[in-house]
């Protein structure tokens, strides 16, 4: 099994004949997944994600794919492939049509039409979409493109079979096998083997359950749990699950329905979305269910369901200003039931817990993946990974979707099945198919580009570094004015904190100090300013890590008078 090296150099021109494979994000991390495919100097991409901001991303929106590595070479992009409309998936769309407007759109039906309302939020023109469904075969550049029907957490999921001179890719994006799906469409493992039998050079698959043995439960398992909820709550009842889940959705009203409640959404992207799985038949609402959010508030609370964006404990979603109890016209009441219908992200484990323990303090009961069958994964577990390896064959594998643990699970049950070339690489390593053989040939510059408000791209590592400094230590500045003739102190030092020692007395201790290295360093001839600077940082810095066991941000200013 091939490792990516840490030291990888960047890779020598592409083989005549061969295909370039360059992960840009999704390996290694579950988020912001993008591919991309090079064969005969042309360009094909396969979905262009966002990754959710943790803790440890102070002020951070999102986080885009990095695709510096192919900016200059856009023009050179036949088409984008969306497998499927989650926001890991199609969220960093807009960001790259502002580089490119108009790069051709390929995906299903409810895809782009998700994709579409999030392109006029942007305040994009609509490109060139190409709407297309299972068993559809289209042409770009020298990329013939099939498309198979995959089952997932949201409808008209699809994998792609990429052809090319140099052999066949198939790419199964997010997948599971659920037998008994609520829409009826299942994976279809009738093309995996057809494909099979033509031949797959080389396998990208979902990596996300590759640890968990046997198969991921049916959807349906889950519609009995919803509707014994339903009946043992007396009062309100809220939902929270991601704003694109379909299926879950479907559950909840039906369920609405049978157990004679009202249901509103609540959440913008709740609203949009399910108002176009609506329109387009992939949500059936059952008769006078549902009603506008504010209207739901006039109905005796035993009537109330909500159905509520924020599962991911996100801190401006609906579901954290209800547990704040700061939301514009829900107000959590004791009593009431709180359905967590959702995974938890890698991640997101204690955003979501204090989003729980905030709901508890209220007094409402919180049923959670952790106490109830209330959600299954949209992801191929290991059983089902194993069946796809035996049906499919290929002669290379590329895990894809996950943490490098899913990915190294995963590339061991291909080896298993017999696979034997088996290439697990992260965001950034180029694998070149040459021959039909799959190898790592280098790596390309890839990190993480933060969106901060309007600004993409301009927040930093070290900006981040800086931020989590001022949030866990606090920050302390100093203002010195030194006599530019003399050289001696003739004011200050004035030292101010925040977030570390709010009283200024604190600093007594070391003003003297302070005086005293800045005479030395003048002494021995340092009169420059930054030096000076640095003379106080460092002073400060000591005496505040021997005196307090902190590490402050320490902000000096010496001003010469």
């Amino acid at each position: 099994m091939s490792h990516p090296h840490p030291e990888l150099s960047a890779p020598a021109a592409l083989p005549t004949g061969g295909l370039r494979v360059i992960p840009l994000g999704g390996l290694g991390e579950v988020g912001r997944n993008m591919t991309v495919f090079e064969y005969d100097g042309r360009l094909l991409l396969v979905d262009c994600g966002v990754l959710f901001p943790e803790d440890h991303h102070p002020g951070v929106d999102l986080i885009l794919p990095d695709w510096s590595s192919i900016r200059d070479r856009l023009d050179d992009v036949e088409a984008l492939v969306l497998t499927h409309g989650h926001e890991d998936h199609i969220g960093a769309t807009p960001y790259l049509l502002r580089e490119r407007g108009d790069i051709p759109l390929v995906g299903s039906q409810l895809t782009l039409a998700l994709l579409g309302s999030k392109l006029r939020e942007h305040r994009l023109k609509e490109t060139v979409h190409h709407v297309v469904r299972e068993g559809d075969r289209v042409r770009f550049g020298p990329f013939d493109l099939e498309f198979v029907a995959v089952n997932h957490s949201i409808p008209d999921a699809l994998a792609v079979a990429i052809r090319t001179g140099a052999g066949m890719v198939l790419h199964t994006g997010d997948f599971k096998m659920d037998q008994l799906p609520l829409d009826g469409r299942i994976t279809d493992l009738r093309a995996f083997a057809r494909l099979g039998e033509e031949g797959v050079d080389l396998f990208l698959t979902d990596s996300t359950n590759a640890e968990t043995p046997g198969f991921t439960p049916a959807e349906k398992t889950i519609t009995p749990v919803i509707d014994q909820v339903f009946r043992d709550s007396e009062q309100r009842i809220i939902v929270a699950c991601f704003a694109s889940h379909v299926h879950r959705v479907q559950q909840v009203l039906d369920a609405a329905y049978a157990h004679e409640r009202q249901a509103a959404y609540v959440g913008r992207s709740m609203v949009r979305n399910m108002g176009i799985a609506r329109d387009l038949g992939y949500l059936r609402v059952p008769p006078s269910v549902l009603v506008d959010a504010k209207d739901l508030a006039d109905l005796p609370p035993e009537r109330q369901v909500l159905i509520s964006t924020g599962s991911q404990g996100e801190p401006m979603s609906a579901l954290s200003r209800i547990a704040q109890r700061n939301h514009n016209f829900v107000h959590i009441e004791e009593g009431d039931t709180v359905l967590l219908a959702s995974s938890l992200i890698p991640g997101n484990e204690n955003a979501v817990y204090r989003v729980i323990n905030g709901l508890a303090r209220w007094g409402a009961r919180v049923v959670h993946k952790g106490n109830a069958l209330v959600h299954v994964s949209g992801h191929a577990s290991a059983g089902e990974l194993l069946y796809c390896y035996n049906i499919v064959k290929p002669r290379n594998v590329l895990p894809v979707h996950g943490e490098i643990r899913h990915m190294l699970a995963n590339g061991e049950l291909a080896r298993e099945t017999g696979v034997e070339n088996v290439v697990i690489a992260e965001d950034g390593v180029v694998v070149d198919l040459v021959d039909g053989v799959a190898s790592i040939a280098g790596k390309v510059d890839c990190g993480y580009v933060f969106v901060d408000g309007s600004s993409v791209g301009d927040i930093t590592e070290s900006d981040l570094k800086d931020r989590r400094i001022l949030g866990e230590e606090g920050f302390i500045s100093v203002i010195v004015v030194v006599d530019s003739v003399s050289g001696k102190v003739a004011g200050g030092p004035e030292i101010h904190a925040r977030g570390f020692a709010e009283d200024d007395s604190t600093f007594d201790a070391i003003k003297q100090p302070i005086i005293d290295a800045l005479d030395r360093a003048v002494a021995e001839g340092n009169t420059d300013s930054y030096q000076l600077q640095q003379t106080v940082r460092r002073v400060v810095g000591r005496w505040v890590s021997a005196t307090h066991r902190r590490r402050p941000m320490i902000i000096p200013v010496v001003i010469e008078a």
